[in-house]
């Protein structure tokens, strides 16, 4: 399944937020901020990238419902790739 082009582009969006995410704790631990701040901006940055996985598992599930014959998985039952998936990210 190829992701469609609306939903690359939310996920290249979420992407690039938590790079700048990313970037942004590498300046607070160069700049001696307290661990606190980093491991909360760290946190955020782990559930931002998250979220972006489910978006993406989420997206292939409505693909798959909507057209059966997109499925992917080399001949895995659609359900069990998605279970796999949603686990991957759990």
């Amino acid at each position: 399944m190829e992701l469609q082009s609306d939903i690359k582009d939310e996920v290249r969006k979420r992407l690039r937020r938590v790079g700048g995410q990313v970037r942004g704790i590498e300046r607070m631990i160069d700049q001696g901020r307290e661990c606190r701040e980093i491991v909360t901006q760290i946190a955020a940055a782990a559930k931002a990238l998250e979220q972006t996985g489910f978006r993406i598992v989420a997206a292939g599930v409505t693909d798959c419902l909507q057209h059966p014959d997109h499925a992917d998985g080399e001949g895995q039952d659609p359900i069990a790739l998605f279970q796999e998936l949603f686990m991957k990210l759990a």
